[in-house]
């Protein structure tokens, strides 16, 4: 009886251990893809963004990644850092009503960054890569989709372009999201009440009042001073005159 519980339970531990090794995995490759860090912003500022690509390949290696800027919210000013090892292209496209920057007005943006590894190069299995740049001002909607794919030292693409659905799942192969918020304008200082001036007026006039009352209470208890010496030198000398 005791071998056939120690038995089961056995098996049992080796059910949750598989059933927690597939969901590990599971997460683990639900979570390794194209990512733009950070991931919030505010509506018309600048910022610097990296988009971030994890190796998913226990094989080959990633040698090129192409982003697409999304038509819906173009961007203005684009620009790259130096990733060593890698070259960037930069294409753009025109754009209708023209994207202000600065008071001028721009009827091109940029359309799609593509980084390329030299060759022999290229992020490894293991490793992942950031792609940093810098842009502003950032448009006035709510995200911006960025599609991406990834492809690898053997040929295989691997496209991250789908868009996040409000309320459902993660998709199978999202696309790099940034959401931005809008700005609210800074509150102005509050006006003073009328309420608040009377009380500062009373205040003042009760302050000058008291201050006279104090000096004239001094003066009284001065001339006091005075009367009373001259009663105790007067006293005094009227014994002096008996005598």
């Amino acid at each position: 009886m005791i071998r056939h519980r120690r038995i089961a339970a056995a098996a049992a531990a080796l059910a949750l251990g598989t059933v927690g090794t597939a969901v590990l995995g599971f997460a683990g490759s639900a979570s390794a893809h194209v990512t733009v860090n950070p991931q919030e912003a505010a509506q018309g500022s600048y910022g610097r963004f990296a988009f971030r690509v994890p190796n998913e390949s226990d094989t080959a290696s990633t040698v090129k990644v192409e982003v697409v800027l999304p038509e819906n919210a173009p961007v203005g000013s684009v620009s790259t850092m130096p990733v060593p090892g890698w070259t960037v292209t930069v294409e753009k496209r025109k754009v209708d009503p023209p994207v202000e920057v600065h008071g001028s007005q721009l009827s091109e943006v940029v359309s799609k960054l593509t980084w390329t590894a030299a060759a022999g190069g290229g992020v490894k299995p293991g490793e992942f890569q950031e792609f940093p740049v810098s842009m502003g001002p950032l448009p006035q909607t709510g995200q911006m989709v960025f599609k991406a794919l990834q492809t690898y030292s053997d040929g295989n693409v691997q496209r991250w372009i789908e868009e996040p659905v409000p309320g459902g799942e993660e998709p199978e192969s999202p696309a790099p999201v940034l959401a931005l918020a809008a700005t609210t304008p800074s509150a102005a200082p509050a006006a003073p009440d009328a309420d608040d001036d009377e009380t500062d007026e009373v205040s003042s006039d009760d302050t000058g009042l008291a201050t006279g009352l104090g000096v004239a209470g001094l003066v009284a208890g001065l001339a006091g001073l005075g009367l009373g010496g001259a009663a105790f030198a007067r006293t005094r000398r009227e014994p002096a005159r008996d005598a």
